[in-house]
């Protein structure tokens, strides 16, 4: 079986943050394979489904992004997942041009205390990741208060694009492997070649 976790926070408020795209392409996921994430265990939100011939898990933890790893940890002993072959983590990340995409076999957590918190739970930053970008137009003066903004309407069409992408990314990575989801993904960021 594969783990897809999103990180996000949980509650109302948070819903529609940049910060909750974890949890928004878990719920786009669902959709597609037809299920519902609202079966509570291991301190997260969780559902079954299947990619091509794979049973997945989809979760969203509500032990709030820094702690993620609490619930992360509880789902991957629970259920004798291979966090190397078989976890998948997606999340907004600061540092990526809005609405790109970057798939990744493992690397570091960088400044994303979710990912902090998962790597530390885990004792490991050897798990796929799929990180979409939300870096703003400007600098920032407060990058917490940004992450926890709303999405605004001028962003909802990339944001919805993007949750495609991801959704479409974990579908690549569980039948055809995160070499071809790489290939496949990772290149969107790139500027386009001059004519």
């Amino acid at each position: 079986m594969k783990l897809i976790v999103g990180l996000g926070n949980p509650g109302i408020e948070y819903q529609f943050t940049l910060h909750n795209l974890g949890f928004l392409t878990i719920d786009r996921i669902a959709e597609r394979c037809g299920v519902f994430v609202d079966n509570r265990h291991a301190r997260a939100m969780t559902g079954r489904a299947r990619i091509g011939s794979e049973a997945v898990l989809l979760a969203k933890p509500e032990t709030y992004m820094n702690l993620s790893g609490m619930s992360v940890r509880e789902l991957v002993v629970k259920h004798e997942i291979d966090p190397q072959q078989d976890l998948i983590v997606i999340y907004d990340d600061l540092d990526l041009p809005f609405g790109s995409l970057r798939v990744r076999p493992k690397g570091s957590p960088g400044t994303h205390n979710g990912m902090k918190s998962i790597s530390g739970a885990l004792d490991s930053e050897d798990f796929a990741r799929i990180r979409i970008g939300i870096a703003p137009d400007k600098k920032l003066s407060d990058g917490a208060k940004y992450v926890l903004s709303q999405i605004k309407k001028s962003q909802v069409q990339v944001v919805d694009e993007a949750l495609d992408n991801a959704a479409d990314a974990v579908e690549v990575i569980i039948t055809q492997g995160i070499q071809a989801a790489m290939n496949r993904f990772n290149r969107k960021t790139e500027p386009e070649a001059a004519e």
